[in-house]
């Protein structure tokens, strides 16, 4: 894949305070560009879904500004589709069919019955359920919702896909299986994607770029541009190392609140 140096996200000395004074994040500073595969690392609670939710336009910066593709989130969403997000959980309607969920977003967009076919069994078979358009998901496995749940996010062709812990939930081996499949479908699709986990395995895995986030208030305490060549190799020895450098800027961050710094 390759990177270009157009600028699709940019958080520009962000903070963002909640209602019950909860301070998320802190004089956050990050640019992606485009054709990246950005992975947000960090402990629980330091901020990276308010970060990813800020970038899809579910929630606004108290200070600072979040453009995407130089422009405000919602101004995107409004006049585009352009931004998907995949959340933690399926979020599948279980009175609709694998095939009825994925065309939920064209429907709603008014598109022909055509086009929603042939967009259905596109994306359904990138995420290898092209013969489980009639399954409701009562009837799927965990791992086979979020591939529903990813295909629907694929209808529209983002240019910006964001997922939020998509495989937190899942089993070791389905989990792989998933995070190969993403990486297939990054290549394919030419999207930029922006993905939240607190799993540095996965993280040195997928990403071309890893944003090390401190404890709450979330700041950016390390980029770790990963130079390995796709497919990875989890047994590689310059594996291990990244995943060292990343483990222990996360180990430097959570120092470095102990001591109030």
């Amino acid at each position: 894949m390759e990177i270009q140096q157009n600028p699709v996200v940019a958080f520009n000395r962000v903070k963002k305070v909640y209602n019950t004074g909860t301070v998320a994040l802190s004089e956050f500073d990050l640019t992606i560009h485009e054709g990246e595969f950005i992975s947000f690392l960090g402990p629980s609670g330091c901020g990276k879904s308010t970060a990813l939710r800020m970038v899809a336009g579910l929630g606004e910066a108290t200070n600072g500004t979040v453009t995407v593709f130089e422009q405000k989130p919602k101004d995107v969403i409004r006049n585009s589709n352009d931004i998907a997000f995949v959340f933690q959980e399926a979020n599948l309607l279980p009175w609709r069919t694998v095939y009825d969920n994925v065309v939920l977003p064209l429907e709603l967009r008014g598109t022909d019955k055509k086009s929603q076919k042939e967009t259905a069994e596109r994306v359904l078979e990138m995420v290898g359920l092209k013969d489980h358009l009639k399954s409701y998901p009562r009837q799927l496995s965990g791992g086979m919702k979020m591939r529903v749940s990813i295909a629907r996010a694929l209808s529209a062709k983002p240019k910006l896909l964001l997922l939020d812990e998509p495989f937190a939930a899942l089993d070791e081996i389905t989990r792989q299986t998933l995070q190969l499949d993403l990486l297939n479908i990054w290549k394919k699709e030419n999207t930029t994607i922006l993905f939240v986990t607190h799993n540095v395995y996965e993280a040195v895995y997928l990403s071309t770029r890893i944003a090390v986030m401190s404890a709450r208030p979330g700041r950016l305490t390390a980029m770790i541009d990963v130079d390995l060549p796709y497919p990875r190799e989890r047994a590689n020895s310059k594996f291990t190392e990244y995943v060292n450098i990343a483990s222990q800027s996360l180990e430097d961050t959570m120092g470095r609140r102990e001591l109030g710094t």
